[in-house]
């Protein structure tokens, strides 16, 4: 009993269905609008089979149809469809097991994915079964049915996913890496713009990213139909080759302004081309891609051998990356011409190593411009630092010398102010002692020595600070001033507004005093006034003096001493110091009385 169990545990091992691979089926054309085999017309096919070299010229539906033979239904059985182009529908025994959601325009896209089954009874039959597709597809674009695997579910779901890992994930994962690495250095030109290599390989990711989602795209659209969807790609592969041949001139530190802007403007009339006459070019689409695949290759040659020959690091590394994907996109070529029958393109193996290598050149340049940027930084601080302390200390001497010019200028001011007003009067008053009868008053002699008094008091206050508030100032003048109209029955108002706070500086501020004790001096001399009015104000940047009195006037009757214009050494002296604090001075004049007015700015 023990053998006997054993040599059934061995049959059964043994009637386990192998895995095979089925190249041989019947191939038959028909319709678009077919929902069954034709009964006659079959022919025979080997797989991979293209049907355009067999019919062609036929766009629409050819029907594969293929038998084996199956020991036991019982058994899981996997079955494998390598490849079906465009769109397809699958049927076990006239069962439907698997349909795409579009089998006429504009047409599903299930190329680029092999289909997995795991069949069991009652679908799977023992003994013979049948395996019906129907593939869906136009002859512009290498319609076909690949091989069919049959056997043991591990092994077929193992091919599967090999299969499914190199035609559609490693595409996935290529053009999900060159987004990102696109995006990335596309942020960097944004942050420098002056480095433009920068900007054409995020250009280049940008179209070659439209391109290589042609082979993960399940449906043309937003297109409404394959042509369109054909066209626009391969409009995208222009602008990719375009593009890439921009960068790798900028990379090699070249501009061809005429070459650049040809490869732009046919870059930019295919697109057009391609929106306008999508039915043309889309199955035409060979006219302009083969021979912008052929300068995409000698492009790559060229800067292969032009690194070899330049000697820089960066350069070498990007021709290598270059060189290896070089090699399998003539295996791609030769698949997309259909000089070469396959399944697939196996550039997407080297694609991300090209991609990777471009990020890592371009990364490696970014981070070198970063040093020397860094670099620079470092020396102009230095620079900056030692510019600093040289200005400083030339600024520190300049603010001396120019300190110790203003002090000798004011001092030099003081002096003249000390000679043409104190001076002056001290030598007037002596004239007039040495003039004067034998019976001059001790009054007379006290009157004169209290004048001589006062202006040097002006002169004391006003240059005793050297920013001294010109309110302080006034009020200690209004004080002597108010003493001495009172004297001659003079009734004076003051008006200050918005004086607080106002600095003139020494000289300017005596100038404005000695004029208004001017003006003040002439209105109790000569004015026989009974008031008199003073306002001083400041309106915003400027100052406004004005002075008016309600006497005689300046050509009131016996006196000639008080015309305007140089009538006398008191209004000379006052126009000049109008002058020196920027104004000009005004006086108006009626036998109503007399209206002075000075109008000059706060700075100087």
């Amino acid at each position: 009993m023990l053998v006997l169990a054993l040599w059934l545990a061995s049959v059964a091992v043994f009637a386990q269905p192998a895995t095979i691979t089925i190249d041989r089926a019947e191939a038959v054309r028909s319709d678009w609008n077919a929902d069954a085999a034709p009964a006659d017309g079959w022919v025979p096919v080997t797989l991979m089979d293209q049907w355009q070299t067999r019919w062609p010229g036929h766009d629409g539906v050819v029907w594969y149809r293929l038998r084996w033979q199956q020991a036991d239904a019982h058994v899981p059985t996997g079955l494998l469809v390598d490849y079906t182009c465009l769109s397809a529908a699958v049927y076990l025994n006239g069962s439907l097991i698997a349909r795409d959601a579009s089998l006429v325009e504009p047409l599903s896209r299930s190329w680029h994915t092999p289909r997995y089954f795991l069949l069991d009874a009652p679908l799977l039959r023992q003994g013979e079964n049948t395996l019906l597709v129907r593939v869906s597809g136009l002859a512009a674009y290498q319609p076909g049915f690949g091989t069919v695997s049959v056997g043991e579910p591990a092994q077929v779901e193992a091919m599967f996913r090999q299969g499914k890992r190199i035609r559609h994930d490693l595409q996935l994962f290529d053009t999900a890496i060159g987004a990102v690495l696109a995006a990335l250095f596309g942020l960097f030109w944004l942050l420098r713009r002056q480095d433009t290599t920068y900007g054409w390989y995020a250009l280049n990711g940008l179209f070659g990213l439209i391109y290589g989602y042609n082979f993960i795209a399940t449906s043309p659209w937003p297109f409404s139909t394959t042509d369109g969807w054909q066209a626009f790609t391969g409009a995208a592969y222009v602008a990719v080759a375009a593009t890439y041949a921009i960068f790798l001139l900028r990379y090699a530190d070249r501009r061809w302004p005429r070459l650049e802007r040809a490869l732009l403007a046919i870059a930019s009339l295919v697109f057009v081309l391609a929106l306008a006459m999508p039915q043309t070019m889309g199955p035409h689409r060979n006219v302009y891609i083969v021979p912008m695949m052929a300068f995409h290759y000698f492009v790559s040659v060229a800067f292969v051998v032009f690194a070899a020959r330049s000697g820089r690091r960066d350069q070498q590394v990007l021709a290598l990356c270059i060189a290896l994907p070089l090699l399998t996109a003539l295996y791609d070529a030769a698949v997309y011409l259909g000089v070469v029958r396959g399944t697939g393109f196996i550039g997407s193996f080297t694609s991300p190593v090209m991609v990777l290598g471009m990020g890592f050149v371009l990364a490696h340049r970014f981070v070198g411009a970063m040093k020397r940027v860094e670099g620079f930084n470092t020396e102009l601080q230095r620079e900056v630092a030692a510019a600093t302390d040289e200005l400083s200390t030339t600024l520190s001497r300049q603010h001396a010398l120019e300190l110790s010019h203003s002090r000798a200028g004011e001092r030099l001011k003081l002096v003249r102010d000390l000679h043409d007003g104190f001076g002056g009067t001290l030598v007037g008053a002596i004239a007039r002692l040495e003039q004067a009868p034998e019976s001059t008053s001790r009054a007379d002699v006290v009157a004169l020595l209290k004048e001589m008094r006062e202006d040097l008091r002006l002169v004391i206050d006003s240059t005793a600070q050297e920013q001294a508030d010109l309110a302080a100032l006034i009020a200690s003048l209004r004080h002597r001033a108010g003493r001495l109209l009172e004297a001659a029955d003079i009734d004076a108002h003051w008006q200050l507004q918005d004086i607080d706070g106002v600095e003139l500086g020494s000289a300017r501020s005596l100038d404005l005093l000695r004029l208004l004790q001017e003006a003040l001096t002439n209105v109790f001399k000569h004015s026989r006034a009974q008031r008199v009015n003073v306002r001083v104000a400041r309106i915003g940047e400027r100052m406004q003096l004005q002075v008016r009195d309600d006497g005689r006037g300046l050509t009131g009757a016996g006196d000639s001493t008080r015309s305007i214009e140089g009538g006398g050494a008191g209004f000379a002296s006052m126009h000049l110091r109008a002058q020196r604090l920027g104004g000009v001075l005004q006086v108006a004049s009626t036998a109503d009385g007399t209206d002075l007015r000075l109008d000059f700015p706060l700075a100087a």
